[in-house]
């Protein structure tokens, strides 16, 4: 009960976070390429985790899949703002996402066998239908170079598939 409250809780801060953080302002294109980087970011440290703790082999293959995948959009979208010159902004959305994935990894740390590879996946859910959301309804209709937009679109219909299998691995595990 506790691990669903807090992520819960995690999503409504990131919700929050991509929403409001940055104010009544949309965010620029340098905040929009820190936000989707450290959001990748984020997700390849915790399928680093997952790696590391799970022996649940669909969990691990999961993870896997998200390290690979979240990798090569990052380096995509470092390729992307150095062709552009831009340097990505901190901004407090980024900072939000972290903090609460170091409070999810500090959680997560706690827990082994069933009880993490279910905690894992329902977070893996959680965020990736934030991100997913943040991306729709801010960060691409925000984008005003049209490359970065592209890219958070690719992006997008990629993780809306990285959901789609993380709720099928929840309900696996069920």
């Amino acid at each position: 009960m506790t691990i669903r409250l807090t992520t819960a809780a995690t999503a409504i801060a990131l919700l929050i976070g991509a929403s409001g953080a940055l104010g009544n302002d949309k965010p620029t294109d340098p905040q929009i390429a820190h936000i989707a980087y450290t959001a990748g970011l984020l997700d390849i440290e915790a399928a680093k985790q997952a790696i590391a703790t799970s022996k649940n082999k669909t969990v691990v293959e999961f993870a896997e899949s998200m390290l690979r995948d979240h990798e090569t959009v990052n380096t995509q979208a470092l390729d992307l703002v150095k062709k552009l010159n831009v340097t990505p902004e901190n901004n407090d959305t980024s900072k939000s996402l972290s903090q609460a994935a170091e409070t999810k990894r500090q959680e997560l740390a706690k827990l082994e066998g069933a009880a993490f590879d279910k905690a894992y996946i329902e977070q893996e859910v959680a965020y990736h239908k934030q991100v997913n959301g943040a991306l729709e309804m801010l960060l691409i209709p925000s984008a005003q170079n049209a490359e970065l937009k592209s890219l958070l679109e690719t992006g997008l219909k990629l993780f809306r598939g990285h959901q789609q299998h993380a709720e099928h691995v929840a309900a696996e595990l069920k």
